[in-house]
């Protein structure tokens, strides 16, 4: 990533754990919120406010392939109050992302 860009998800970063302090997160959910921010960095190696729906969808995708679905959905709701608090922006992605239902017997 450009020193440029580094840069300015630095400041991201910060605002990101910050609204998360002051919205009273407990510290485990600041980390877990906190975790997909730098996950999606490295992942497209640019600043998450650049990425597009078809990036978060291949993100996902690729996601659903090495992790749990818990930590997809604590990736997805992570990415979704950055989105909404942060950049203060829609967060239009939230279908992407849909748990296989499991029956049992």
């Amino acid at each position: 990533m450009e020193r440029s860009e580094q840069t300015r998800f630095d400041e991201l970063y910060q605002k990101h754990l910050t609204t998360l302090k002051l919205q009273g997160k407990r510290k485990s959910t600041i980390d877990l919120y906190s975790r997909p921010l730098r996950r999606v960095t490295a992942f497209f190696d640019r600043c998450p406010d650049r990425l597009t729906p078809d990036d978060l969808k291949t993100y996902f995708a690729a996601l659903v392939e090495s992790h749990s679905w818990s930590t997809v959905k604590t990736d997805r709701n992570g990415l979704q109050f950055f989105w909404k608090h942060v950049l203060g922006k829609h967060w239009d992605f939230v279908e992407i992302i849909k748990p296989p239902t499991v029956k049992r017997l």
